[in-house]
């Protein structure tokens, strides 16, 4: 089946997997808002800034009551924080006035929520919740396409054909696994094809040719 089997417990081998840098895994709230924070910015720069705007609200209800000002400043210099501002206000009063101030915990409600997209539905539904998801990000798309799991134009194409591809045992770990080998290994552009560990498996190279 594609060499799934061998090439996840390869990249298992190669990269640690770890949960979610927080403790607060299981709350869905710090997860969504986390995630949206981590858009287009780096990660050692989101888990300080969610760690500071959660000192000051913890709750979509507290989060309603803190100033623009009050989130800017907690948030900065994430990318785009003055959008992600309006966004994380949005989603919490959203929250409060819909859903009984509780994250959905299904991809088709999350997504719903502005600024929220399936990779940050997903990423909720599997931490926040425990539920079965796939995270598919420009590296899972990218690395998915050239291994020769799927043939697909966009990430929402690759996470459908992903879902009915790979085995449940693997989709909360896939994310990480390429997201990993995509930034040391499997980049955009020169990827380093004489130092992947799954490059027997790999169609890429001979197209490279």
């Amino acid at each position: 089946m594609k060499d799934i089997d061998k090439i996840v417990a390869l990249l298992n081998k190669e990269y640690s997997i770890r949960d979610f840098p927080t403790n607060r895994i299981d709350d869905p709230y710090y997860v969504l808002i986390s995630c949206l924070l981590s858009l287009r910015t780096k990660d050692a720069v989101t888990f300080g800034a969610a760690q500071r705007l959660f000192d000051l609200a913890k709750t979509p209800a507290e989060m309603s009551r803190l100033s623009d000002g009050q989130i800017k400043n907690a948030i900065y210099p994430v990318g785009f924080y003055n959008n992600k501002t309006k966004i994380i206000k949005n989603i919490s009063q959203v929250l409060i006035d819909e859903y009984g101030s509780k994250v959905p915990d299904e991809i088709d409600e999350l997504v719903k929520l502005k600024g929220v997209g399936r990779k940050t539905a997903n990423l909720v539904v599997t931490q926040g919740y425990g539920k079965p998801g796939i995270c598919v990000d420009t590296h899972v798309h990218r690395i998915s396409n050239r291994i020769g799991w799927v043939k697909t134009k966009t990430p929402d194409d690759t996470e459908i054909e992903l879902r009915i591809l790979l085995p449940k045992r693997h989709w909360k770990d896939i994310n990480e696994l390429l997201v990993k080998h995509g930034q040391n290994v499997c980049m955009p552009r020169g990827p380093k094809c004489n130092r992947c560990v799954i490059e027997k498996y790999c169609g890429f190279e001979e197209k490279r040719k």
